[in-house]
């Protein structure tokens, strides 16, 4: 979806794929090589995390009754919202993602 505002989304990314095998071939090849075409196929993205995000995950922990309470309040329409809170952060993350 594309916010017609700062047209986020709008924006193409290519992931690299490829980037571990080519940080793992050997320092004595003389030419760089480019990585196989086969690995970065459009459309099929691929998140690696690391070995610290893989066990903070992990060991991470929420309160399960909080979470059940909000959910409940929100289904019911009983959940406060602050609109302009809610537009200050928004204007905050537009600010930080490149807005003016």
């Amino acid at each position: 979806m594309t916010d017609s505002i700062s047209q986020l989304g709008k924006a193409s990314v290519q992931v690299n794929t490829g980037a571990d095998k080519i940080k793992s071939r050997p320092a004595e090849t003389s030419a760089p090589q480019a990585p196989d075409k086969a690995v970065a196929r459009p459309g099929a993205d691929e998140i690696v995390l690391s070995a610290e995000v893989e066990n903070a995950l992990a060991s991470a922990e929420f309160d399960a009754t909080k979470v059940a309470r909000i959910k409940e309040a929100i289904e019911q329409g009983n959940y406060p919202l602050d609109s302009k809170r809610i537009a200050e952060n928004f204007m905050a993350i537009e600010s930080m993602i490149g807005g003016k």
